[in-house]
């Protein structure tokens, strides 16, 4: 069990953060090109499951796997996209993705005011604090395959 990565978009397409934990194969891209392709294939996604589901759904898309990773998908009110791409033996990251926004991103970004929320974050207690928790999660493991 393993955490790969974590991206943070706000609701323009700009990716706000991203960090790499166990990530065995890179894109071959520029990581701008990579977090465009990224947001644009959440975007598409989210539009494709809002129009086809059969009945009205409240959490909207949470995740989806391929057949050798899964993604998982929280979107804050405000329009955040928190995205975090797992091995396929994590079901469920939604609490994971909630308590980064609530306990992370929002005590040390909102609530900053030397820290502007709409520029890329550079916050080095962000990042230290962010990396704690994921090698504290129960599906973390260093050494995954």
């Amino acid at each position: 069990m393993t955490v790969h990565n974590l991206y943070i978009f706000d609701r323009n397409g700009s990716c706000l953060f991203y960090n790499e934990w166990n990530r065995k194969k890179q894109a071959g891209i520029s990581k701008d090109e990579e977090f465009k392709l990224m947001y644009g294939m959440l975007f598409s996604i989210r539009s494709f499951v809002s129009k086809m589901s059969p009945q009205d759904m409240k959490d909207g898309f949470l995740s989806f796997q391929t057949s050798k990773y899964r993604l998982h998908y929280y979107e804050t009110a405000s329009g955040l996209m928190f995205v975090m791409n797992t091995d396929l033996s994590v079901s469920n990251a939604r609490d994971t993705l909630q308590h980064i926004y609530s306990n992370l991103y929002v005590e040390l970004i909102v609530k900053n005011p030397l820290c502007p929320s709409s520029q890329t974050l550079d916050s080095e207690l962000f990042s230290s604090r962010l990396d704690s928790f994921i090698r504290s999660l129960p599906y973390y493991s260093p050494r995954a395959a």
